[in-house]
């Protein structure tokens, strides 16, 4: 079945997200491609994802030439850490890592991020492939250059940009997803579509409504929409990262990366508050998105036909965990460390209808949960 190739030109790398069913039997020839003279690489996974695909990848890696040495970090985004960074960074020393070999993340996106950041500090920063086997990760968090890890206080407050050379999204590793992991996975393909773009929005509840979130990969042609989907949430974010590719502090418009931020605010800190245990990512970001627009209709943004659309659209990822026991003083506190602030005023990403998000100066808002 044919690949889709999708062109990301950000304006500190450009490279190719490849989607299609089979790829990773193919990783090492497409590492080889871009990594030309690089000896080693440091493959970053969990034991989950490693028991897995770790076998299948690191054979086709050495058939290519490399030397691969490998650390498995544990699974969840409380592991995002310093700690682990540090880990990862002596993996790197260990296998001594030059500036011309890389690191693959091979994972969803706590791997890619960690993977992502650890390889933009080793001397001063080195190559990294992207090879993303959740949905949230394949759609968002592999494609862009964000990396990061968590402090304490809140979430990816230690990061940098650093853009892959390349992204290798295999679909068949859908096939291996729990129900909530790709109950997560969808809902981020909702806020992506909800915040820049209708078609996409369309594009997106329209394959919900007809397979439901636990889609079937056995058929052709169902492997034809997944991938037609995937690749156009990544031609969507490349749009971004071509316009704003640091999300320059001082762009409100449209095209700014911060849209892509719709539903951050309260989804990073319901996350914070849980510590990490109860929401998957993008679990947190469906609720997000409910509250963003329901603050956006109450402001008089968002049309009430508008925010019941919305409504249906997360129903359709499937079930949330229960946040109704949550203290509301301490997520409107986790709210106020958020990373999004500016000038000691949180900006939140709100809605003027589906597809057009903007930004909004905290002080016109009081959130109600």
């Amino acid at each position: 079945m044919p690949q889709v190739k999708v062109r990301i030109k950000a304006r500190s790398q450009s490279y190719t997200i490849k989607v299609g069913s089979g790829l990773l039997r193919t990783l090492g020839a497409e590492a080889r491609h871009c990594l030309i003279d690089a000896r080693r690489v440091a493959l970053i996974s969990n034991q989950r994802v490693f028991d897995l695909f770790g076998r299948e990848v690191v054979q086709s890696l050495r058939q290519s030439g490399f030397s691969v040495s490998h650390w498995l970090m544990k699974e969840g985004e409380r592991h995002k850490s310093l700690r682990s960074l540090q880990e990862a960074l002596n993996l790197f020393s260990e296998s001594n890592l030059e500036r011309n070999d890389a690191v693959i993340a091979l994972g969803g996106g706590v791997v890619g991020d960690l993977a992502g950041f650890a390889a933009a500090t080793y001397l001063r920063g080195i190559d990294f492939i992207q090879v993303p086997t959740t949905l949230l990760a394949q759609i968002d968090a592999s494609v862009g250059g964000k990396t990061a890890v968590n402090l304490p206080m809140g979430k990816n407050l230690v990061g940098a940009f650093h853009q892959p050379c390349l992204v290798l999204i295999d679909t068949d590793t859908l096939r291996t997803l729990p129900g909530r992991e790709l109950t997560a996975g969808w809902c981020e393909a909702v806020k992506q579509g909800a915040a820049g773009s209708r078609k996409l929005f369309d594009q997106t509840v329209g394959l919900l409504r007809k397979s439901g979130p636990d889609f079937s990969l056995s058929q052709p042609k169902s492997q034809t929409e997944v991938r037609a989907a995937i690749a156009a949430h990544c031609r969507f974010k490349a749009t971004i990262v071509a316009a704003d590719e640091r999300e320059d502090p001082g762009r409100t418009d449209r095209r700014s990366r911060k849209i892509l931020n719709f539903r951050h605010t309260t989804a990073h800190a319901l996350e914070a508050v849980t510590d990490y245990r109860r929401f998957r990512h993008g679990e947190a970001v469906g609720y997000g998105m409910l509250v963003a627009g329901e603050i956006s209709k109450d402001l008089g943004m968002l049309p009430p036909d508008a925010l019941q659309s919305l409504r249906e659209a997360v129903a359709l990822c499937g079930p949330l965990p229960e946040a109704n026991d949550l203290s509301t003083s301490q997520i409107i506190g986790a709210m106020a460390r958020d990373k999004k602030s500016s000038a000691g005023t949180l900006n939140w990403i709100l809605l003027d209808d589906i597809g057009r998000a903007r930004v909004v100066n905290g002080n016109e808002i009081k959130p109600t949960l």
